[in-house]
């Protein structure tokens, strides 16, 4: 009972900080895409450097932290969209670099210290694309702009109702393993429940958020329960390979940022893909 109130207390104070700071201001939004994206691949590093590759951690958070930056000027409107290649020359520079570090085994170097731009930062770095020049609901400390946190706001809701319930109801009633080999606390249960709770939801707050119909944000819904519990199996692949059974430690009860926002990385790029398409 003590690890419940733990993770809910804790729970309440990222979805505060995490809300709080997507939905205040464009720079605070900016802010909070950074820091929860520069914890993330930081922490994938830390993982891959305890399973005995060193990547080039330094370089590889330089590269990200420059991709999201790019991103949301340009989402903004504030730079063309042909500034983003200015990440070719800065991979090819790892790349070269690789040649002169004289790892054990050096493309497990390079392929870990690559794979987060895609698997992490790319996904962040989707975000100021989902708010900058929309409209709906207004940030709270400024109105009349071309912003709007409203699809940041709404897929968040989705994904920790859906992690919320399908724990509590994972823990309450669940018999049938959903992967065991994987993760063996997941159950069946959990993700309908999950699921459930999610479209319920999506339903609610649609009128609320607007941007797409009602109808739209089920189907959202929908996709973030399955996809966010994929991504959630991925990222516990990859702690097991390792022997760890948290990413870190600095959310009590949810562990680290890698284990809070795990979710978001196979789901979010749906997700988009869905407002661009059918929005």
């Amino acid at each position: 009972m003590n690890e419940f109130f733990k993770r809910t207390f804790t729970g309440i104070f990222i979805v505060i900080f995490v809300l709080g700071g997507f939905w205040l201001h464009p720079v605070s939004f900016f802010i909070t895409g950074l820091f929860i994206l520069f914890g993330t691949q930081y922490e994938y590093y830390k993982l891959i450097i305890k399973s005995g590759t060193n990547p080039q951690m330094i370089p590889g958070l330089i590269t990200g932290i420059i991709a999201y930056l790019l991103s949301t000027l340009i989402a903004m409107g504030k730079i063309d969209v042909r500034w983003f290649f200015l990440l070719i020359p800065l991979i090819t520079i790892i790349i070269i670099a690789e040649l002169f570090r004289y790892q054990e085994r050096p493309f497990d170097s390079l392929a870990h210290t690559l794979f987060p731009l895609l698997y992490i930062v790319l996904p962040f770095s989707l975000f100021p694309h989902s708010a900058f020049s929309h409209s709906g609901i207004n940030s709270l400390l400024r109105h009349n702009i071309e912003f709007s946190p409203g699809i940041i706001i709404g897929f968040l809701l989705l994904l920790w109702v859906n992690d919320t319930f399908a724990y509590l109801v994972g823990i309450t009633f669940g018999r049938h393993r959903l992967c065991e080999r994987i993760s063996p606390k997941k159950s069946w249960e959990g993700f309908f429940g999950g699921l459930l709770f999610s479209v319920l939801t999506g339903y609610l707050i649609s009128g609320w958020l607007g941007m797409v119909s009602r109808y739209e944000w089920i189907v959202i819904a929908v996709v973030v329960s399955i996809l966010s519990t994929f991504g959630d199996l991925a990222e516990s692949i990859l702690k097991r390979s390792i022997g760890l059974k948290d990413s870190g430690k600095i959310m009590p009860g949810h562990g680290g940022f890698l284990d809070r926002f795990d979710s978001v990385l196979l789901s979010f790029p749906i997700v988009f893909l869905y407002f661009i398409l059918f929005g």
